[in-house]
């Protein structure tokens, strides 16, 4: 670069010399062309002897430049082999560890196929063997045939039910020393915590039916219901949706229908217009709205008593309203505000023996029929309705599972819900609680009997006690300590799959033997 640079610089020099000379050629006279030349030799050779000056200096750069690039060539080319040198080390090292590797595979590889082998040796001989086991136990099961007469199919027929009978008669003797075990603990303490709750709480009972009767200070207030040509009693039965029966029965009105709120709001009504003596459909209207508003304010008031009387609080309004509607509902003839007063003072009783949440269990108690509350319009058992409407108003799910469960709706899952189902069972079925017809109660006796006396070994069978437990008679000859325990649990899961019945029901399986004799 610094060589080039000075040519140029010469170059420039020489030309900037001859064109000044020719324009001092042209300028001057033959006199000063002599002078001219004679400075433009000097210019000249100062312009030679710079352009030599800067020729020497641009050439010690460039030596300068050369060595400098030179040095920093070694000293990368220096860095770069001592890298390569020590990426060759380790690519070596790399190389002798995958021989090693390798070498390691191999040797697996040969273990492998030699353990393959052996293997397929042994799986051989195995195959070998079973053929010939096979065969021996062919021959042998011919010879088993041809002594014992039976088939092999016909064998293995007879050690099934055979190691069949044992099994139940070891599983019968299990299940009886279980339960014996159990029964001296459990059964005690349970009859005891049912009755101490059915001692503490005596609830009282009053049979419920669909008429009301109402009493006239005299016969002639019968003229005066029906009106003339009949228009007061229309209007008292449109208003109310009640029928009104008035008969021969002195100084009484009988009122008919199945909603027992509605028969309540008539009954008010018409002791209301008795007594004050004005009786027409206008007066009527006014005082059958007066009579629901009154209605529904003991509703409420029904329900708040309940929540009060059981110290259970934080219930939601409308559920209350709910409660105090069952006031005016009933189950068997039973009153199903009553009843759910008595399941959760039952509830209660017992939650407080077993050591668990009084107040929840008497809440679960209270609510357990919540769903009867509800008209027909709404489809589904009262349990899922009733578990429903406390998940709808804020109620724990405990308190939904409790109510959900306690007709088996839903499967029991918390000791709440079987105290539940416990309370419900006890006061429904304690004497005179409920009301059945005479026709279903035969029925379901009948049912009980013929359950028990469809299965192998029993003579005969008496529904007692009102159809809360069956006996059962067996022969001794065919049936047998242990299988009468079997038995006894066979009959109880049949009635329980084919028969619907509140409460419970005992089995009772009876076996004798009776030895006779004569003296002559």
């Amino acid at each position: 670069m610094g060589i080039e640079i000075v040519i140029l610089a010469v170059l420039v020099a020489a030309a900037a010399g001859f064109f000044i000379g020719n324009l001092l050629r042209k300028k001057m006279s033959d006199s000063s062309v002599a002078r001219a030349e004679e400075q433009a030799i000097r210019v000249m050779d100062d312009a030679r002897r710079e352009a030599e000056t800067v020729l020497k200096e641009a050439s010690l750069q460039a030596k300068d430049v050369v060595y400098q690039a030179k040095a920093d060539f070694e000293r990368d080319t220096k860095d770069k082999r001592r890298d390569l040198q020590a990426l060759e080390k380790r690519l070596q090292q790399k190389e002798e560890n995958l021989d090693k590797k390798m070498a390691l595979y191999d040797q697996r590889d040969a273990d492998f196929v030699k353990r393959e082998q052996t293997l397929l040796n042994r799986e051989q001989a195995l195959t070998q063997k079973e053929e010939k086991i096979g065969q021996l136990i062919d021959e042998q099961l011919r010879k088993l045939e041809n002594i014992s007469g039976m088939s092999s199919a016909e064998a293995k027929k007879t050690l099934m039910e055979t190691m069949e009978s044992e099994a139940k008669l070891d599983v019968a003797k299990r299940i009886k020393a279980i339960e014996e075990e159990a029964r001296e603990t459990a059964d005690k303490k349970s009859k005891e915590i049912m009755a101490l709750a059915i001692q503490r709480y005596a609830g009282e009972y009053v049979a419920e039916r669909t008429v009301s009767v109402v009493a006239l200070p005299s016969d002639e207030m019968k003229g005066r219901i029906i009106g003339r040509e009949g228009r007061n009693i229309r209007a008292l039965e449109a208003a109310t949706g009640i029928d009104l029966i008035i008969d021969d029965t002195p100084e009484a009105v009988i009122l008919s229908g199945f909603n027992p709120i509605r028969r309540e709001v008539a009954k008010i009504s018409l002791e209301k217009l008795i007594a004050d003596g004005r009786i027409h459909p206008g007066r009527i209207e006014e005082v059958v709205a007066k009579a629901e508003e009154e209605v529904e304010l003991a509703i409420k008031e029904a329900g708040e008593q309940a929540a009060f009387d059981l110290g259970v609080h934080g219930i939601h309004p409308e559920v209350l309203k709910l409660i105090g509607r069952l006031r005016y509902r009933t189950s068997y003839s039973q009153n199903v505000y009553q009843h759910s007063l008595e399941v959760a003072f039952l509830c209660g009783i017992m939650a407080a023996e077993l050591g668990i949440n009084v107040k929840q269990a008497k809440r679960a108690g209270l609510l357990h029929d919540l769903g009867k509350a509800v008209d027909h319009e709404v489809e589904g058992s009262h349990a899922v309705i009733g578990a429903e409407l406390a998940r709808k108003y804020g109620e724990s799910p405990k308190i939904v599972h409790a109510i959900m469960a306690h007709h088996e709706d839903e499967k029991p899952s918390t000791v709440l819900a079987v105290l539940v189902q416990a309370a419900d069972a006890l006061s429904g079925a304690r004497p005179g609680a409920r009301r059945e017809m005479m026709e279903t109660y035969v029925k379901r006796l009948e049912d009980l009997e013929r359950i028990a006396t469809s299965f192998a070994g029993v003579s005969n069978s008496f529904a007692i006690q009102a159809g809360r437990e069956i006996r059962v008679m067996v022969s001794s000859e065919q049936v047998t300590d242990e299988q009468a325990v079997v038995l006894a649990k066979d009959i109880a899961k049949k009635v329980e799959a084919e028969m619907t019945y509140p409460g419970q029901i005992k089995v009772n399986v009876i076996r004798e033997t009776r030895a006779i004799d004569y003296a002559r």
